[in-house]
């Protein structure tokens, strides 16, 4: 091994499973808000206590006693992020089930997979769509004895067939659920491959938890103030897990909304005013292409732009003092800090509902430029890491020694290690028991108690680790250098008109990319352009100024590697890469061998133009487009 971290000693053990957190709450702070669900007529939020969420639990798990679930049995949620899915979770825990979550964009055949490979005897969907989905599989699911549909009442029908089960039936189930019992079977993206079932025992699932809420828990909120959550991201994934326990194990007020559609989402923030702010490093990006849009629109872009450059100049300067580098901001930047507070920052943290003074990235690095931006503007924005074999974040920024740029330490009670060939090892409470029916994955990603995570990265002097891309994504070109896709990728997204981006380059003479385009941005900076002349030849200028411009892209995402290293080609592509198209897991990443598949002429044909001489004005670093490529089809 080469680098090791070691953290101190984590917070007190788990003694139970995790519905007793819902219990114990309701018993201390009857009356505390725990949920906050959408009124069905007006659209306002109505509060939950914690006592009335009790209630709703209890009810639904003597409705699933009543319909045979037993302790061990698994049952799947294949469902947005909706009130109904925490509810329902905490039923199934209650009386020993295991959940096992589905996204519910998942295809016919992935449904089939997940529901046969974990034997659930039960799955809970949305609509009468998801029902269809899973009716046409049902002959190859032996096991499966309930389907239910939340929008046809299910949870209401099940409660009710319940009624006769007493109390004591639930109560004496969840008190036999011990800290190792498997609480979820959480499967992997499946970006190359069937996905894997990961089982997650309670203690997995609630030791980040616990450990989050004990060390920076009351920096959810300011003092007095009751923190909140708007939860948006998919519970189906792990990160969306854990900020569920996070918000129910913590008193966390914690708002549903299932819809991630840029403008709900933005009217969800303002209705719902969270304190704090989880999210991926895609929505940041959003976020910051929204605030510089809605900035160019009303004409005040260099202004903008300008708030944004002392933003992040402000807030390095004041990691560089918390960190002993510096004496902190200069008084010319405070100055300008603080006119910009008044005149720019405010507004922006007010469309996020303006009591957003904190937040966490997770799922993928947070580009260090944005992660400065947010703290300039006054939401400091920790990013942290962890995968869906850890039930949740291993790491985390030390409150007062944060450091942009990287994932923070390990988390107390865990341990990371480096190995010799850049890979991360973590091992500690939170690591998961194995893979659902394949021992082989399990003794392969286990080594001697350590998780082998498939990512790689580095740890400094002081144990912050740092993300530099996943093991088998690492590009060879013909001339055997290794290059890392992602840093180049997660510069490339940073300007506001690429919307993704994967570099290809395995077996080629030099590293290419992909490119897709923001549609919300790309109508706006047409809108911006003002070339005169007939149609064709205004739309050929158009395309030229894109090609520039995203010429221009692509060398600053160059300027942070060696020449070797750098992007020598690239295509923009006229579609995105989604679920739609094969080309994106559930979870949102890029399928890379099937986008290479599905590009295979598209990238000959960007590696056979590269002879060609670069066109005057675009930059040296970017060799020129084919003539045939066009960006508008």
């Amino acid at each position: 091994m080469r680098d090791v971290a070691f953290a101190p000693p984590a917070a007190s053990p788990l003694t139970g499973g995790l519905a007793d957190s819902v219990f114990e709450t309701a018993a201390r702070t009857p009356t505390r808000p725990a949920l906050a669900r959408r009124s069905a007529g007006s659209g306002a939020w109505e509060e939950v206590t914690a006592v009335e969420l009790r209630d709703e639990v209890v009810d639904l798990a003597k409705g699933l006693v009543a319909s045979g679930v037993s302790p061990g049995h698994r049952v799947a949620i294949m469902a947005r992020t909706r009130y109904e899915w925490t509810v329902l979770c905490y039923a199934l825990w209650a009386v020993g089930a295991e959940v096992v979550p589905v996204y519910p964009t998942s295809s016919r055949d992935q449904v089939e997979w997940i529901l046969r490979d974990s034997g659930c005897v039960g799955v809970v969907v949305e609509d009468e769509q998801s029902v269809m989905t899973v009716g046409s599989v049902c002959a190859s699911l032996p096991a499966l004895r309930h389907v239910w549909q939340l929008d046809a009442g299910a949870l209401e029908d099940l409660a009710h067939l319940g009624e006769s089960v007493p109390v004591t039936t639930v109560d004496s189930l969840r008190r036999i659920v011990l800290p190792d019992s498997t609480a979820v079977i959480a499967y992997t993206s499946g970006t190359s491959g069937r996905p894997l079932g990961c089982a997650l025992s309670h203690r997995s699932l609630a030791s980040p938890c616990d450990t989050l809420l004990a060390g920076w828990g009351h920096t959810a909120a300011p003092p007095g103030q009751q923190p909140s959550v708007l939860a948006f991201l998919p519970f189906s994934h792990v990160y969306g897990l854990m900020i569920q326990g996070l918000c129910l194990r913590g008193g966390i007020l914690m708002g549903h909304q299932p819809d991630l559609g840029a403008t709900a989402l933005a009217e969800a923030l303002r209705s719902f005013r969270p304190t704090y702010l989880y999210a991926v490093p895609s929505v940041f990006e959003k976020i910051y292409k929204n605030f510089l849009r809605a900035a160019q629109e009303a004409g005040r872009g260099a202004l903008f732009e300008r708030a944004a450059e002392t933003a992040r100049d402000f807030a390095a300067a004041v990691e560089r003092r918390r960190l002993g580098r510096g004496s902190g901001p200069g008084f010319d930047l405070r100055l300008q800090h603080a006119l910009f507070e008044r005149t720019v920052y405010r507004k922006l943290r007010a469309s996020l509902g303006g009591r957003v003074h904190r937040a966490t990235s997770g799922g993928s690095p947070l580009h260090r430029d944005l992660s400065l931006f947010f703290e300039g503007i006054g939401i400091y924005v920790h990013d942290g890491y962890g995968l869906t074999e850890t039930g949740g974040g291993v790491t985390m920024q030390p409150l007062g020694r944060e450091k942009s740029g990287t994932v923070g330490r390990a988390l107390p009670g865990t341990e990371i290690q480096v190995a010799d060939d850049g890979e991360i090892l973590v091992r500690g409470p939170s690591v998961f028991q194995g893979y659902v029916n394949d021992d082989a994955a399990t003794r392969a990603a286990l080594r001697g108690g350590w998780l082998a995570t498939g990512d790689l990265g580095s740890l400094d002097s002081d144990g912050y680790l740092t993300l530099t891309g996943r093991k088998k994504d690492v590009i060879i070109t013909s001339s055997g250098k290794s290059v890392a896709p992602y840093g180049l990728e997660q510069r490339l997204r940073l300007h506001p008109l690429v919307h993704q981006a994967v570099v290809v380059g395995d077996n080629r003479p030099c590293v290419g990319a992909l490119i897709t385009l923001d549609p919300d941005f790309l109508t706006h900076w047409r809108g911006g352009l003002s070339i005169q002349g007939d149609t064709p030849s205004r739309e050929m200028r158009e395309e030229n100024a894109l090609r520039e411009e995203i010429g221009r892209a692509v060398a600053a995402a160059n300027s942070a590697v060696s020449r070797s290293e750098s992007i020598r080609v690239f295509r923009v592509v006229p579609e995105p890469f989604d679920q739609a198209n094969g080309l994106l897991t559930p979870s949102m990443k890029l399928r890379r061998d099937s986008i290479v598949a599905h590009y295979a002429a598209e990238i000959d044909a960007m590696y056979q133009s590269r002879a060609r001489l670069p066109r005057q004005g675009t930059p040296d670093e970017v060799l020129s487009w084919d003539d045939a490529d066009d960006v508008f089809r």
